[in-house]
């Protein structure tokens, strides 16, 4: 698993998703990369992913208030790296303005903003859930943006873990990668916590948020991937009932088969 790693100077935690077990086949590399943050690249992080992973494109699944706050990103000047922002999250109107709790205060996020609303706190599975009944758009056209991009994909939000991992990992369950796999996988940017939580402390946008809890708590828990996957199939019936229900055709399940499979 270690040769999976994208060691990076501007991201902590980037890796291939290929050579991931299919059956008798495996995930091709250099066709989907998992990652944190891409705000620090430096130019020989770009030209590494540009010209040695061919990445040509981005699904960012941050909010529209974390990349107005980060502001553009290094890929944003390649012309060869076409970029999607995604949001995961029910933004008000087609966006949500950046909120602060006072003026000048933290910034609020839009999962901040509903954490003050709810009584009861959701478990971990439950939010997972949640991006596929708030934003569906969103993540069929990262699936798609992953099937029909002729080289590889970088998808990622803030640290690689949530809302990345919910994203790869229905792209992996689709075409048919074992799930202790996609659970292993979800769970190694564990490997990376330390220096994954030292630069997002180091951003005025996420420093209040990651600070709000001990750091070993924002570990990835394999229960969590594991009973999203259960979840998947008692409450949508399957990956792949709950995307053909979305709109997903047999095309775009083909094309993923043909961007992600090697033969």
């Amino acid at each position: 698993m270690s040769e999976r790693w994208i060691d990076l100077d501007g991201a902590a935690n980037v890796r291939d998703e290929g050579g991931l077990p299919v059956g008798d086949r495996t995930v091709r590399p250099n066709r989907l990369i998992r990652s944190d943050n891409l705000q620090g690249l430096t130019p020989l992080d770009v030209r590494r992913l540009v010209d040695e992973h061919d990445v040509r494109a981005v699904a960012d699944l941050r909010t529209k208030t974390e990349v107005d706050l980060e502001g553009p990103g290094p890929l944003t000047a390649e012309p060869r790296v076409t970029i999607e922002h995604l949001s995961l999250f029910v933004e008000a109107g087609e966006h949500t303005d950046v909120v602060a709790a006072e003026e000048d205060g933290p910034v609020l996020m839009p999962w901040q903003e509903r954490e003050a609303t709810e009584t009861e706190r959701p478990s971990i599975v439950d939010i997972y859930l949640r991006y596929l009944e708030d934003r569906p758009d969103s993540i069929l056209a990262a699936l798609r943006l992953i099937a029909y991009t002729d080289g590889a994909t970088i998808v990622h939000c803030a640290a690689g873990k949530d809302r990345t991992g919910v994203v790869v990992a229905l792209a992996l369950d689709e075409v048919g990668v074992d799930r202790d796999a996609i659970v292993d996988d979800y769970v190694r940017t564990g490997d990376r916590l330390e220096p994954l939580l030292a630069r997002l402390k180091a951003s005025p946008t996420y420093a209040t948020d990651v600070r709000r809890m001990p750091d070993e708590q924002h570990r990835p828990r394999r229960e969590s991937m594991a009973g999203f996957l259960v979840a998947m199939d008692e409450v949508h019936g399957g990956t792949a009932n709950w995307l053909r229900k979305q709109g997903w055709t047999e095309e775009d399940d083909a094309a993923l088969r043909k961007a992600l499979l090697a033969e």
